[in-house]
This record gives structure tokens, C-alpha cells and sequence, in this order.
């Protein structure tokens, strides 16, 4: 049976994706469709197909390619590799599968063992764990097993770069779709890891400041905890190898930021992780949180999924509300709730990377999680002194102050957060900006300060 290449150029339609050379994911994918056609072949011929016999091992000629670099980076072998070609084939070449079929049977035909299905919106043939067991194992018993193993428990899958998708009770395990995960799919491509979108599925957003240290006012006491955590990621991993230590580490650190809102919690986790080169999300519990029983695990899992092989700093704001106290059971409600309260400690034990949960107020967490906070950082309301440097560090460079204005004594009478002092300035340079005035008045800042007190329902003296 020959098989005549009517497909697009494959250099070409992979340069159209890849802003680099990408010799080595063409090439792979040209000997992909040999494959395919190889295993269809094979078992047109007779019953006793045994999958593929084409060597792949001399193919690995490295070149710097983010294809090369996260093949590299994430130890896969050959077969792994074949699996994961499979599935980002028809995301470079449109209808790769329907085109080696008709090439294959030009009479026309169907060949239900090659699994596949289709989608909603791609009408070509998407490929299923029973296209993989097809291709890779043909009628091999054993060899099915083995792809099935891969496809369930192997690298793939626990590195969360290929999922199975679940299919309706009573169907083969295998005719599930085999998806590869976005951020996979842009780092082969282009060689950058794509900022995963914000959605029901992934409810966290990426944050981030043009802030620097220099805009924030931590005590002595507070910089010095920071530092541990920076401390923690820059070694922490070096105590691993120690044959003593490393048996009784576990991995992932965990700290809690409390304190009054406005005090720099969400401020300092965003530093860190620009310090630290880490993105850091943080997780939209409106999301997250559910009535119904057993969806707020499954919601949090999706998020530590996705996070599990990522380089993120994970940030929980208003984390009581996910991780507040237990409660004694008197329903059946208290007794579920109290078991995701459980879930949620072993989860956050589990979890390998920087865990940060802020609260404003440290009684509302469950004390369990506290014992297994490594740091436990308290972002205390400003002091007059520190106040005034807040106050110093967020004048406009554009404006001055009117010269009746006290800083020291503005600083020492009103007891205000440095987010509170932010949005007074900000209220002020408006309008100055509004009145095309050079200077903040001081009628403009006390009428901010009011508005800043009257959402605490305070009042101003």
C-alpha cells in the first residue's frame, strides 16, 4: 500500500506557530505520519499487528528549540515522546489524521480500532487513548496494557501535560480525548510559558506591581521574616540531597500574612515573587467556595493541578474564608464541612511550592493550618513614624504640597493604612490635576482622609 505526502509542508505550516528553527518538531512529525501509516498498514495486512517497528531512538539531534528544551527538561522517552507528538500533531497540521486516512483508503472507509473523535469546533479527528493504543500496540494484549498504564499513571500525565478526558460510565476508559495542556502546548511552540487564563476551570489571576520594595514600609521584624522565605527558596532545595535532612523534609513552604486590609499583604507577596522570578497567582475564592458537597475540593484540586509542575507562588487572600475554624458537628453540614476543612490541610501539605494565605485576623484560622505554617507574618496597622515615611513616598513628582501643609502632624493625628494613604494622595492629584493647580491643597487631602475614615465608619477630628 503506498502512501503519497499530499500534506501541507510540514517546515512551513510548524514555522507558521514556532518564531524559531523548527527542524526537529517538523522532522518528528513527518516521522509521526510514517508511523501512522506504518501501524494502519500493519494492521490492514493481518491479525497479528504488534504496533510500530520504526526506530526513533537515533532521532534525538538536539537543537535549541523550546520542542528540544521541554522534551529535555521534562526527561521524557521515546515513547512518551510518540504520545505526545500524537496529540499536538493536529494543533500544527490541520486534518494530520483525516488526510493519512484518506490517503489510506482512497476508496473510502472506516477504521474504528484507530479510536479519534471530533470536536465542536475542529472538524478533523482528534486523538483518543485508543488512537495511541492503536498506533503504538496494534493488537498486542500486553503492549495495550502498558500504553494504558502510561496513559493513566505515566509522566504525561502526572507532569499534567497530557489529560484523558473522562468519559460516560460504561465506555472504554481509553475512547476518552487526550488533551494536551495550553501551557504545554506554547512552551513547545514558542519556547515561553503563556499565562493561563483566568476561567471557572483555573480560578486564579496572575498579579503584579511595578511597585518595588522601596514603596513599602515593613518593620525590622517583618523584612526579617521575608527574608526566610526567600531564604527558604534560594537553599531549601540543597538540604534535600542531604542523606539525613532530606528523608524528613517535606516539600512546599507555607506561610500567613494577618493584619488589617491595606497594610501591604497582597503588596509583599507580588514583591516576592518578583524577587524570586515566580509568577503569582492569586485565587478567586468567590470561585473556589461551594454549597454543594465535595465541589469546593474539586475546585481547589483543579487550581493545585495546575500549579503542581509550575514555578508559582500561590496567593490566597481572605483565606478565613476557605480555611477558618472547624466547627463541632451537630449536622450533617458541619460534619462535611469539617471534612473539607481536613482535605484542605493535607492539600496545602502537599503542595511543593510557596504557599502564601492572608487573613485579617490570625483567630480566624483553624489552628491546625497554623501548625503548619512555617512562617506566620503579622502586617500590623502603621505607626505615626512609619505613617509619614508612607505619606513621603507616595507625593506625586508632578505636584508639591501646599506650603500649610504638616506632613509630621498629618501623619501623627490620622492612624490611616498605607492603601488608605494611596487613595487620599490619589483623590488630591485629581483634583489638582482637574483644577490645573501645581499644588495638593490641604482642604483636598482632609476631604480624602474623611472619605477614607467614612468607610471604616469613622470620623474624622
Amino acid at each position: 500500500m503506498d502512501f503519497e505526502d499530499n500534506t501541507p509542508d510540514f517546515d512551513n505550516a510548524v514555522l507558521s506557530l514556532n518564531n524559531q528553527q523548527p527542524t526537529l518538531l517538523a522532522d518528528h512529525i513527518r516521522r509521526l505520519r510514517t508511523l501512522v501509516v506504518e501501524s494502519i498498514t500493519n494492521y490492514v495486512k493481518g491479525p497479528d499487528s504488534s504496533g510500530y517497528s520504526t526506530s526513533w531512538e537515533s532521532m534525538y539531534d538536539w537543537e535549541d528549540s523550546g520542542y528540544a528544551r521541554f522534551l529535555l527538561e521534562n526527561e521524557l522517552s521515546v515513547v512518551e515522546n510518540i504520545i505526545l507528538l500524537m496529540v499536538i500533531a493536529p494543533h500544527v497540521v490541520g486534518g494530520f489524521y483525516d488526510n493519512i486516512i484518506k490517503a489510506t483508503f482512497p476508496a473510502g472507509g472506516d477504521l474504528p480500532e484507530l479510536g479519534g473523535v471530533r470536536g465542536s469546533n475542529h472538524r478533523g479527528m482528534l486523538p483518543t487513548g485508543e488512537t495511541v493504543q492503536f498506533i503504538l500496540a496494534g493488537n498486542d494484549l500486553q503492549k495495550r496494557v502498558e500504553v494504558q498504564q502510561l496513559l493513566t499513571d505515566g509522566a504525561l500525565i502526572k507532569k499534567h501535560i497530557l489529560e484523558l478526558e473522562g468519559i460516560r460510565e460504561g465506555e472504554p476508559v481509553m475512547s476518552g480525548r487526550l488533551i494536551v495542556s495550553q501551557l504545554a502546548l506554547n512552551k513547545i511552540l514558542t519556547g515561553k510559558e503563556a499565562d493561563i487564563k483566568f476561567s471557572a476551570d483555573f480560578p486564579a489571576k496572575k498579579i503584579s506591581t511595578a511597585m518595588t520594595w522601596g514603596d513599602l514600609v515593613l518593620t525590622s521584624n517583618v523584612q526579617q521574616q521575608i527574608n526566610d522565605i526567600v531564604l527558604w527558596v534560594k537553599h531549601n532545595e540543597t538540604l534535600f540531597k542531604d542523606e539525613v535532612l532530606g528523608t524528613k523534609l517535606k516539600p512546599g513552604y507555607r506561610a500567613l500574612f494577618y493584619g488589617p486590609s491595606g497594610t501591604g499583604k497582597t503588596l509583599t507577596a507580588t514583591l516576592l515573587g518578583n524577587q524570586l522570578n515566580k509568577d503569582v497567582y492569586r485565587i478567586d475564592l468567590s470561585l473556589v467556595v461551594s454549597k454543594y458537597i465535595g465541589e469546593t475540593e474539586k475546585n481547589l484540586e483543579r487550581v493545585f493541578a495546575k500549579a503542581e509542575n509550575r514555578d508559582w507562588v500561590l496567593f490566597f487572600d481572605e483565606a478565613d474564608a476557605l480555611f477558618g475554624k472547624r466547627t463541632n458537628v451537630q449536622s450533617a453540614h458541619d460534619r462535611y464541612a469539617n471534612q473539607e476543612v481536613s482535605y484542605l490541610l493535607q492539600r496545602i501539605e502537599d503542595h511543593k511550592g510557596l504557599l502564601i494565605l492572608a487573613s485579617n485576623f490570625k483567630s480566624n484560622m483553624d489552628d491546625a493550618f497554623l501548625r503548619r505554617f512555617h512562617n506566620v507574618i503579622h502586617f500590623a496597622m502603621p505607626n505615626a513614624a512609619e505613617r509619614l515615611m508612607l505619606w513621603q513616598k507616595t507625593l506625586p513628582a508632578s505636584l508639591t504640597l501646599e506650603p500649610t501643609i504638616n506632613l509630621d502632624e498629618i501623619a501623627g493625628k490620622y492612624e490611616l493604612t498605607g492603601a488608605a494613604i494611596l487613595s487620599v494622595i490619589h483623590y488630591s492629584a485629581l483634583r489638582s490635576v482637574a483644577n490645573n493647580d501645581q499644588y495638593i491643597r490641604k482642604e483636598d487631602l482632609l476631604e480624602g482622609i474623611r472619605k477614607e475614615y467614612r468607610k471604616e465608619e469613622r470620623t474624622i477630628n
